[in-house]
């Protein structure tokens, strides 16, 4: 018998948004090889953003046309503020902090596995692109490290996220802000 007297159970609110649900499930499987969630800014120097990765000053990536300039003086050393075009900014900024953390000191080695996701603004607005999207990127800095250390980590995520029966490869690509570069097949 049910007792109508009784009260209900009350239904859960809400949900998490699914590209918060992917950051959390992506940033699980990497802390699981030891990298670390890393966060920086969405608003950038130029000198972070370019610069410091040899884009030289008429990159096609630094045109109008492509980056999200913000109206505000410029650095004397950093340059124009921009809107985060990539993650690699974030790169840069890490292995400063390591680079800074280890100076003075008697271990110069430096380790780094960090795992950057965030959000990314570029120009470009077509049936596959949107003017912002997540990306997520990892750097692994450490003494011996290999292509073969790369496509092991990249198996074990693909595997992970989009299941066991899943192949990965990676091949040679032409980007044209990035060289050498190459893209990641998953096979499905």
């Amino acid at each position: 018998k049910i007792d109508i007297t009784e009260p209900g159970t009350k239904p859960s609110l809400g949900h998490l948004h699914l590209i918060t649900q992917a950051i959390e499930e992506i940033t699980t499987i990497f802390s699981k090889l030891g990298f670390s969630r890393v966060r920086y800014p969405e608003i950038e120097w130029d000198w972070y953003a370019f610069t410091s990765l040899n884009f030289p000053p008429h990159h096609p990536a630094r045109d109008d046309w492509e980056t999200f300039f913000i109206q505000q003086e410029p650095d004397p050393k950093k340059g124009p503020v921009v809107l985060t075009p990539h993650t690699s900014s974030g790169q840069v900024r890490e292995m400063l902090s390591a680079a800074k953390s280890a100076s003075g000191g008697l271990n110069t080695t430096i380790n780094i596995k960090m795992l950057n996701i965030a959000k990314c603004y570029r120009r470009q607005s077509d049936v596959s692109h949107t003017q912002m999207f997540h990306q997520f990127e990892g750097l692994v800095v450490g003494e011996n490290i290999s292509i073969t250390h790369l496509k092991g980590t990249l198996d074990y995520f693909v595997k992970s996220y989009f299941g066991e029966k899943r192949v990965s490869r990676i091949r040679p690509y032409h980007f044209q802000f990035t060289e050498p570069s190459f893209e990641v097949d998953v096979s499905c």
